[in-house]
């Protein structure tokens, strides 16, 4: 049973960042295409560090990286340029990505920014060459049903797409995004899938947003009362909003409850680490014998704390972990979860004699380098220390379940400052008037009903398909809205499942085997086979002949009457029952080159005609 979320004072916002179709990037005249890695030119290498503000201050969270010192690479494209490479100065804000940015801001009837200035965001985890990311912000001070409200909309350009470990693609890097942020204002975890979905119909409407997994992400906003604004990054589903949301509830109820308790036992935190290096030489536990060093740092009042669960799959010890991980280190053992892992009870009970601990602390090992040992006991260190506190303010990833790792601290003012590459954009009162706005989907899924007579359920998926605007086109041209529906929802999804290359196929050849269906060129049940034929390379015109070669009228009759005669018995004993069975017989003679319908009423006349006579 879900807690009471009003009595816990949940409070939730979200930021929807989401790809914009445009034909160049942000800050460059390259396209928007992401392409395969095996596809790269070449390979660059940069080592980012965190630069000070206007004011002398260098973003927390920042810092945190530059622990690390890694190494970046990036792929280059024949499709990349030296803006992506940080070897050459932006060009001006793509103003075809501005105003979708602007029409959709006017969507949810908000103030446009007369002034538009870009900024730089400070970004040194590897996804972007500079060490920082663009964005601009264009309007602020949105409305949502419900009374809901969105502060801000900016532009801004996409991150590098990550390979593997400290490699990035820079095919991905620049393309525009919209950054829809809302205000605090939402209290369950239904309210914050809800109004994500709502956003994201909106930004369809548009028919200028990009479609398909990675081009859409969902950062949440959350805390509890006595708790902590936790950001959690790079939700891409939006069914898990609502999961996402109700398990960080559960993780901040659960180290409020482990707060209670540290307080309780005065738990308190030493600096001090030992080594217990010798401890461990041999070991059963490959990781402890064969490590350079081996120290640990004892937490007082923390024994079976460390081990609690505060999350499905997550324990506090796997938090800690998370921040020891940050200096480079595999991970850490606990006294919580030993005797396991190659570790014997006389190697434990060793342990806790070496480092005085009690029966109420806990200890945490580390094994590594010297260097990444230290640092990562300071790491462990602090991280208890919060849990004393709290919690702490934290950016967190999602991972593939709903729950959340740390990724590094909630960044603060010193991660922005401006862009001097980057000239100023003014927009006029009229500018905005003149921006038209799109029909929303739901409102086209209801014209859908009343125009064209679809299914509730199917004029629905049409008004929300990446195929509405074909289908529209389609009945314009005289085609019914059934057959222009089915093929587009159904029939190219089937073919796709099958293996067919059906990104191959444009809108234009669709509209002309459809037409060709319309026109009685065609069966419609000859439409998979001609489409799947066009699909691989033969055109629309060789593909119904090959696919619905022209059959006409008396073939047909010639078809059934043979059909028919060679089944007399089974039409004497079946009557009209022999219809159904018969027309799946000519249907394969035909092969898909006759309308059903014709097919099934040349059938039963024939059937008719036959037993009429031998009543005669």
């Amino acid at each position: 049973m879900d807690p009471d979320y009003q009595a816990l004072g949940l409070i939730a916002g979200i930021e929807i960042h989401q790809q914009l179709n445009t034909r160049e990037k942000l800050f460059c005249r390259c396209p928007t295409i992401t392409r395969d890695v095996s596809e790269h030119r070449g390979t660059l290498s940069r080592y980012l560090r965190a630069t000070a503000s206007e004011l002398g201050e260098i973003d927390r969270a920042a810092e945190e990286e530059m622990m690390q010192n890694r190494l970046f690479s990036y792929f280059t494209y024949d499709t990349t340029c030296l803006v992506e490479n940080d070897e050459e100065p932006p060009s001006p804000l793509n103003q075809e990505a501005l105003e979708i940015a602007l029409t959709i801001s006017k969507m949810f009837q908000m103030k446009y920014i007369p002034q538009i200035h870009t900024m730089r965001k400070l970004v040194i985890d590897g996804s972007n060459t500079s060490g920082f990311q663009r964005t601009a912000m264009v309007a602020a001070h949105g409305v949502l049903p419900g009374g809901g409200r969105i502060d801000t909309i900016c532009v801004e350009e996409e991150a590098a797409q990550r390979v593997k470990d400290n490699t990035f693609s820079l095919d991905r890097l620049g393309i525009p995004l919209i950054e829809i942020t809302t205000s605090p204002c939402l209290h369950t975890p239904t309210d914050v899938q809800e109004t994500a979905a709502y956003i994201g119909m909106i930004l369809r409407s548009t028919g200028k947003v990009k479609r398909g997994i990675g081009t859409i992400r969902q950062d949440i906003n959350v805390s509890i009362r006595d708790g902590a604004r936790v950001e959690i990054k790079g939700v891409q589903e939006l069914d898990l909003i609502d999961e996402v949301v109700r398990r960080e509830v559960i993780r901040q109820v659960s180290l409020l409850a482990i707060r209670d308790e540290l307080v309780q036992r005065n738990a308190c935190i030493s600096t001090d680490t030992i080594d217990v290096t010798e401890l461990f030489r041999s070991s059963d536990s490959k990781i402890l014998k064969k490590a350079k060093e081996i120290r640990a740092i004892k937490l007082e009042g923390f024994a079976g704390l460390i081990g609690k669960e505060i999350q499905p799959g997550r324990r506090l010890g796997s938090e800690v972990s998370d921040y020891a991980k940050k200096c480079g280190v595999g991970g850490l053992f606990h006294t919580d979860e030993l005797p396991a892992y190659g570790v014997s009870l006389q190697e434990l009970a060793a342990l806790k004699e070496k480092c005085q601990a009690s029966l109420e602390d806990a200890v945490v090992i580390v094994a590594d380098t010297p260097k990444k040992c230290a640092c990562a006991m300071k790491q462990i260190a602090h991280r208890a220390a919060l849990a004393i506190m709290g919690i702490p303010e934290e950016t967190r990833k999602m991972l593939e379940d709903g729950s959340t790792s740390y990724m590094r601290p909630l960044p603060g003012a010193a991660r922005m400052y401006p862009e001097t590459d980057v000239m100023p954009v003014l927009i006029t009162e009229s500018y905005w008037q003149d921006l038209a706005l799109p029909e929303i989907l739901t409102e086209k899924a209801s014209r859908f009903i009343q125009e064209y007579h679809l299914d509730p359920a199917v004029a629905r998926q049409m008004a929300y398909s990446e195929f509405s605007l074909l289908f529209e086109t389609a009945v314009s041209q005289g085609i019914k809205p059934s057959l222009a529906a089915r093929t587009l929802l159904a029939t190219i999804k089937e073919l796709s499942r099958d293996g067919v290359p059906v990104h191959t196929l444009s809108g234009d050849e669709i509209l002309r085997v459809l037409q060709a269906v319309s026109d009685g060129e065609a069966a419609k049940e000859a439409v998979p086979a001609i489409l799947s034929a066009v699909a691989g390379g033969m055109s629309v015109v060789d593909a119904v002949l090959t696919q619905s070669p022209a059959i006409t009228e008396n073939e047909l009759e010639k078809i059934v009457q043979a059909v028919v005669q060679e089944r007399i018995a089974f039409v004497r004993e079946r009557g009209s029952g022999a219809v159904a069975p018969l027309m799946g017989v000519v249907m394969k003679e035909v092969r898909g080159s006759v309308d059903g319908k014709v097919v099934n009423e040349t059938v039963r006349r024939a059937i008719e005609q036959l037993l009429l006579s031998e009543q005669t």
